[in-house]
């Protein structure tokens, strides 16, 4: 007993890859002994490496049995040595699935995945926008970053990664240099302006250091500092209490304007708002008007310019944002045509 004691203890402290190489090799060696041992029950590979697969897995259906003293004494060795080695397998197994889950709820994986989003900074605007952007696409990668302990939320799409996001090497696990969108989120922690917005400003700067092609959306607290974002080639910004204070006020004035909003903002019900692109045979904005409205799509800017209706005999821009209210069907045909 002292020895397979011993023995076991050795195959425990053997490296995965010589584990799964002896395992690999007393499955082919005993269906290969097995068959010279006792042809007349083994009558070919299959039978016998069934055999040897349900012995050394402990199910031992009973269909196969040696007949021969020379099989039946290899069999009890198996027992003894093929069990104990496949458990050992086993094991290795679900240890190196347990401990998988556990980095990858501590964001201690690095993602390896291409055409991603980022999140960083976990706050629950970072949760809505999350949900948000599941609703418009649930087949998208998500990885979010913060500094916290663990995942505040995982699935098959969305991934953590723990560390500060002004550091390169977590910027790195994210794969930033891959991905297609970076949205940062002001630190709800810190109660000062100035300190919120350097903060961001700092991790802004790092992500277009690291990746200056990826699309970037910032969280400003403070207007008067966008031209120090923009200094640093951020794409987008979102401004929290202004969009909010401008909506209560605007709801005040205009009963029920709010909902006008929250269908254009979220992916819940009716009409949305959705980015198209633009086609060649559209020489001016009416031609693309007219067209979309008969699709059930209406045109309604340029970018950030409004001004559609207004310019229908101008000649359509070679790299046009071209935004439309319709639902969900029509945007999938209108893209689907292009």
């Amino acid at each position: 007993m002292l020895i397979l004691r011993k023995l076991f203890i050795k195959m425990v402290d053997l490296s995965n890859r010589l584990l799964f190489l002896f395992s690999f090799l007393l499955v082919v060696f005993s269906t290969i002994f097995i068959m010279k041992l006792d042809p007349e029950t083994f009558t070919n590979w299959f039978e016998a490496l069934w055999w040897v697969m349900t012995t050394v897995t402990t199910v031992g259906y009973g269909d196969y049995a040696p007949i021969t003293m020379e099989g039946r004494v290899f069999a009890m060795v198996l027992y003894i040595l093929g069990i104990g080695l496949i458990g050992v397998v086993i094991g290795k197994v679900v240890d190196g699935l347990s401990t998988f889950r556990i980095r990858r709820e501590e964001g201690k994986i690095m993602y390896k995945g291409k055409g991603h989003y980022i999140i960083i900074g976990w706050s629950k605007k970072a949760n809505y926008a999350l949900q948000e952007m599941l609703k418009t696409n649930e087949d998208i990668d998500i990885v979010i970053i913060d500094e916290q302990e663990k995942a505040p939320v995982l699935s098959e799409h969305i991934y953590f990664v723990r560390g500060y996001a002004a550091s390169t090497e977590t910027l790195d696990k994210a794969n930033i240099k891959e991905a297609e969108s970076v949205l940062i989120f002001a630190d709800d922690s810190i109660e000062e302006t100035q300190l919120v917005d350097g903060k961001t400003l700092l991790i802004a700067s790092t992500v277009e250091s690291i990746a200056p092609d990826v699309h970037t959306v910032v969280e400003v607290m403070d207007e008067s500092h966008i031209k120090n974002f923009k200094h640093n080639q951020v794409d987008d910004f979102i401004f929290s209490h202004e969009t909010i204070s401008s909506l209560a006020v605007r709801s005040i004035f205009s009963r029920g304007i709010s909902e006008v909003y929250d269908q254009l903002l979220q992916r819940k019900h009716g009409d949305d708002l959705y980015q198209i692109p633009k086609k060649p045979e559209w020489h001016t904005y009416g031609d693309a008007f007219q067209e979309l409205l008969k699709e059930g799509a209406t045109l309604i800017a340029d970018g950030n310019n409004l001004g559609i209706n207004r310019m229908l005999g101008s000649p359509i821009r070679d790299h046009a944002k071209l935004y439309v209210v319709c639902d969900k069907t029509t945007y999938d045909r209108l893209i689907s045509k292009s």
